[in-house]
């Protein structure tokens, strides 16, 4: 009987494990996989975005998602809660209820407990490692000495994985200037992906030069094959497979974190001064096209972007499109030197401020006589402007607005960019060969209005406007080099120097702008003051937009200064709002770009200079940029 027993329960035990390692080894073994074999993704870390000398305006570093057992910790959430609760920055309460074991249904009807918790998102590394200390030396008030093993056992799991964070980490984008070039940089958002039956989180960009470049800033994924304890930690000796991610390239930019710092803190001065809805300003190399500087007020914080309006996160130089006004006489001046049309030294009779023409009545902001063409610029004759309109006549006007590059985006690289108004001729009025000279009739964005004036500068040869130099890699290996991209001779270089003369005369005394003069500099510059349209109503009483765009020295630019104000309350004339901010953010240029002096003094400060920033420092070697 004994025999047949043990030979029976020997047999049995055969069968189950010819059932267990052969009949379901399949079902069974990937089972096994499944409760121990995990895969993670590996995040790249974000590539930096750097201004022209180096400076760091956006970088990415690692963070924990901090989560919780309930079920290990059981009737001590209070006790972890009080401990963890002021390093997570929670309520107690709030953190206790989290951590309360919960039993629930799922859609299946089974059983299920709160063994995942997410506490917090987004906690530093170094809060990381407080937390574990604190979890390593948290007391219960209990002699342990004293407990069973098991107790034991279960005070030190408690403290081991009760908290614990994921084990992929998350990436925090971090801005360290906060709103310097914040249109520019644009900002990232967080997405969640599951992983793994996990909730991870993901970082993309969603607006500037963060959305742009998403692809080349956000490298590529590696991924882990491993298995992990019963806690959920990693036997690192078991690791089956471990492809590191590839980091995403840093950008480096035209931009210049100083020179920003300039614009912006004029920009900010005159928006205290004269109360207008906004204010933009652009700073451009008119040789390259390459941008040092961009800001529009109001702005906002990409670390918190939700925290500013809609409105304040609108780069305005690129989104918004407004009449021009007095600044385009430059494009219709310009074509008619350059078809011979006119010369600077023709005259035109201003009509004492009162031109009819197709049953309308044209106004110059002063009774003007006979002025030369020359003086049609200085002092801004809406009616001159108009009359050489007329002389040049409408298909040659419609090829130069087309040709400075109205009516088309420029291709900066940025997203939000539109392409102006410009209505084909066939779609003019009779009044639009008037209109159209003086800045009317048609609609530009800001950089549109500042890259004309540029081509100008740079003898008649538009440029295409640019904020990224080139790519790095983590050892600042250069991947991709952008170089300046000219887009076409609008004007010929004779055309352009006539040109430059007369807006030279714009900032002399008897012009629309002496605001705008530099003691050391010769500034070449065109004043704008247009009333907003309303659409079909037509103007808007007392609404303007003005502006001021200038570039120095006149013979051999170095950079272009746009200054754009929407809706100014004290003062609306561009000569009178903008060019004041023109010559402010114009002298300290200089200094800081070592601009050499026309009168050959030398300039205080020029040379080699140290700027503050947010207690920060930046490099600013001040050698001449050719």
């Amino acid at each position: 009987m004994l025999t047949l027993l043990m030979g029976a329960a020997f047999a049995a035990l055969a069968y189950r494990l010819i059932d267990l390692q052969v009949l379901r080894y399949d079902e069974l073994s990937a089972k096994a996989r499944g409760n121990t074999i995990r895969e993670f993704l590996l995040e790249p870390r974000r590539g930096d975005i750097l201004d022209a000398k180096g400076n760091l305006l956006a970088t990415s570093v690692f963070v924990k998602t901090v989560c919780a057992d309930p079920m290990l910790i059981g009737p001590r959430a209070a006790e972890v809660a009080r401990a963890v609760a002021p390093l997570l920055q929670m309520s107690e309460a709030e953190l206790q209820e989290r951590l309360k074991p919960r039993l629930t249904r799922n859609e299946q009807g089974v059983l299920t407990t709160n063994r995942y918790v997410v506490l917090k998102r987004k906690v530093q590394l170094e809060t990381w490692q407080q937390i574990q200390a604190v979890m390593t030396n948290l007391s219960f008030g209990l002699d342990e000495k004293k407990l069973s093993r098991a107790e034991r056992a279960f005070y030190r799991g408690l403290r081991r994985a009760g908290v614990y964070a994921e084990p992929v980490d998350d990436q925090l984008r971090v801005y360290p200037n906060h709103a310097l070039a914040a249109h520019v940089l644009g900002y990232v958002g967080m997405s969640e992906r599951e992983i793994d039956g996990r909730r991870h989180l993901e970082t993309s960009g969603k607006d500037g030069l963060e959305r742009v470049f998403d692809s080349k800033l956000a490298g590529v994924r590696g991924w882990r094959v491993t298995e992990t304890d019963r806690p959920g930690r990693e036997v690192v000796s078991l690791r089956k497979q471990n492809v590191e991610p590839h980091d995403g390239y840093n950008l480096v930019l035209t931009l210049d974190s100083v020179a920003q710092h300039i614009v912006e803190s004029a920009l900010a001065e005159a928006m205290e001064k004269y109360s207008p809805v906004s204010i933009s300003g652009l700073v451009v190399r008119p040789r390259t096209g390459g941008i040092l500087a961009m800001a529009t007020l109001p702005n906002f914080d990409p670390n918190n972007p939700g925290a500013a309006v809609p409105d304040a996160r609108r780069n305005r130089i690129i989104t918004d499109v407004t009449e021009p006004g007095s600044t385009f006489k430059i494009v219709v001046v310009s074509g008619a030197l350059n078809d011979r049309v006119v010369q600077l030294s023709d005259s035109f009779d201003c009509e004492n401020g009162r031109f009819h023409f197709a049953g309308r009545v044209l106004h110059d902001h002063k009774p003007y006589g006979v002025l030369s063409v020359e003086n049609i610029i200085a002092k801004s004759s809406n009616i001159g402007a108009a009359k050489i309109g007329i002389k040049l006549k409408e298909d040659r006007l419609y090829d130069y607005i087309r040709d400075f590059g109205f009516g088309a985006r420029t291709s900066l690289s940025l997203p939000g960019e539109v392409s102006g108004i410009v209505h084909p001729v066939k779609n003019w009025s009779k009044v639009s060969i008037v209109q159209i000279p003086m800045g009317h009739g048609m609609a530009a964005t800001g950089l549109q209005m500042t890259m004309a004036m540029c081509a100008l500068a740079n003898k008649g040869v538009l440029m295409r406007p640019m904020l990224v130099d080139r790519l790095e890699d983590r050892d600042h290996n250069v991947i991709t080099k952008y170089p300046p991209q000219r887009v076409r001779q609008v004007i010929s270089e004779a055309a352009a120097r006539q040109m430059i003369q007369a807006l030279k005369a714009v900032v002399l005394p008897g012009g629309t702008a002496p605001e705008a003069a530099l003691e050391h500099y010769t500034v070449a510059g065109k004043t704008g003051t247009a009333q907003k349209s309303g659409g079909p109503s037509g103007y808007l009483p007392g609404k303007y937009f003005a502006s001021f765009i200038g570039f120095f020295p006149a013979d051999e630019p170095e950079v272009c200064i746009s200054i754009m104000l929407d809706e100014p309350k004290h003062g609306y004339y561009g000569g009178q709002v903008a060019a004041p901010v023109f010559k402010q953010i114009a002298e300290r240029l200089a200094g800081y770009l070592n601009i050499n002096p026309e009168d050959g003094e030398t300039l205080p400060g020029t040379g080699a200079v140290t700027v503050s920033l947010d207690n920060r420092t930046f490099k600013t070697a001040a050698a001449r940029s050719q």
